[in-house]
């Protein structure tokens, strides 16, 4: 910004606003009013509102609200800043006036000023257009706010999240397939139990990943119903016949999203903010579970020499100032931070769709700035795991086929053929003389040399059955 100032005046007085700036009086008493965080809005929300100030003009004109000319104009200004233009003059502060005024009016003021450039005007003169009579004619914060937090979440799915989840789930999975013959044993409570093969811990991954996943596909669907044109108070106040129809048709050309849908009642669609939720649900859930992955992750690839150790991660930097050689998880622990996040996220997001009242809820700035850091940090965390830690984790045979042989949840089964009493005998001598539970079997004589083969088999314990039988 230079040194220089113009004066504006709206319903409260002068304000002054750099000369070079493209936002008007709304945007300026929000820089002075609201310097809270230093935050501002995620590249795919000012996409989304952009988007949506296009399509209104385009359905306004078609529906001879506004006319060719200032339409025209409008739709060229948001076609540039979609291009990347003016991206710096979206300014407002993420913690801002509540239902999100301020950083709509800046999106309305930057649009009309450049609007108003391409007719030939100046900045800050508004003789062609003007940000509330003509860029949001028909329209509110009421009804464009919640409708941009939706479309920007959808925005975010496609572009930022669907590709790692993906990429994800198929390395767990190929990794799963990798390890498949891998013996191991299993654990629960953090103790010994029944062998399980190294490939099934990492499908399992992948399919809770996969489920993930196709639960937030379902709360998209939510999230695709839309109330715009519900204006003020999801009456419809003030906006043109054909006008909601025609922007959502325009909606699903420009964005690209092909299943935009009006909102069965306006109303509902401004009073309630539930489909943010459920969607904040969703990846919340995805958090959990990345979260639980990483921690599996971290205790088998604990050591190299005093841990577990039945897994190597790739080294990506080293791990300590003072102890040399030291190699820590740091994708893994990376990720547990990003899921953290993320679930923190979830529960402001709570908590500000729980606190509407009557035909508005005013908590969606926080709402749309925790929805979009979600979803950029869970793509980003996601891309970073798969690429730099999942697809390189090297399996160490030997030690997981020690542990399978020494675990004493091999005297499960025992319990058909000498009772479970008999078996838990048999675990307790193999703790307090050391030996494997084989080894105590063969030494009481409780089985033959070819019951033993036969019935104590490690590898046939991993699938549905009684070993022997």
């Amino acid at each position: 910004m230079s040194n220089k100032f113009r004066i504006e005046r709206d319903s409260l007085g002068d304000v002054k606003i750099p000369a070079d700036a493209y936002w008007s009086t709304t945007t300026q008493r929000a820089l002075i009013s609201y310097p809270i965080s230093g935050i501002q809005q995620h590249p795919k929300f000012i996409d989304a509102y952009v988007m949506l100030k296009m399509a209104a003009a385009r359905a306004n004109k078609k529906a001879k609200a506004l006319d060719a000319k200032r339409a025209n104009a409008i739709v060229k200004a948001c076609e540039e800043i979609l291009k990347g233009s003016l991206r710096d003059q979206f300014v407002v502060d993420v913690f801002q006036m509540g239902a999100g005024t301020s950083f709509h009016m800046n999106v309305n003021e930057v649009i009309a000023n450049r609007a108003n450039q391409l007719l030939g005007g100046k900045l800050g003169e508004y003789k062609h257009v003007t940000a509330n009579d003509h860029v949001n004619f028909g329209q509110s914060t009421n009804d464009t706010y919640p409708t941009v937090i939706r479309l920007a979440c959808l925005l975010m799915l496609r572009d930022n999240l669907e590709g790692p989840i993906k990429n994800l789930e198929k390395a767990l999975r190929d990794k799963g397939k990798e390890f498949n013959k891998i013996l191991k044993s299993a654990r629960t409570h953090l103790q010994d139990a029944v062998p399980i093969r190294l490939g099934q811990e990492f499908t399992a991954y992948a399919e809770a990943v996969k489920r993930c996943h196709e639960f937030i596909n379902a709360a998209r669907k939510s999230v695709c119903e839309l109330g715009i044109g519900g204006s003020a108070a999801g009456t419809g106040l003030n906006t043109a016949k054909g006008y909601r129809e025609n922007l959502i048709a325009e909606l699903k050309k420009i964005s690209g999203i092909k299943d935009l849908k009006p909102s069965r009642d306006m109303r509902e669609a401004m009073q309630s903010q539930r489909p943010v939720a459920e969607l904040s649900g969703a990846l919340r859930n995805l958090a959990l579970e990345i979260g639980r992955i990483c921690n599996d992750l971290r205790l088998l690839s604990s050591g190299p020499t005093t841990g577990l150790a039945e897994i190597d991660l790739p080294s990506v930097a080293p791990g300590s100032s003072i102890m040399p050689g030291k190699i820590n998880p740091s994708m893994l622990e990376m990720s547990n931070m990003a899921c953290f996040e993320v679930i923190g996220n979830d529960t402001a997001v709570s908590w500000a769709v729980g606190a509407g009242q009557l035909e508005l809820n005013v908590m969606m700035p926080l709402m749309g700035y925790k929805m979009t850091a979600s979803l950029h940090v869970l793509g980003t965390m996601m891309t970073q795991l798969a690429d730099l830690c999942v697809k390189g984790i090297v399996a160490r045979k030997d030690r997981c086929q020690y542990y399978a042989e020494s675990t004493l949840g091999l005297a499960t089964a025992l319990n058909v053929y000498i009772g479970y009493k008999g078996a838990a005998a048999v675990a307790k001598e193999a703790v307090s003389s050391g030996k494997t539970i084989i080894e105590v079997v063969r030494e009481k004589k409780l089985l033959s040399e070819a019951e033993i083969k036969k019935i104590m088999d490690p590898i046939k314990m991993t699938e549905p059955g009684i070993p022997g039988k």
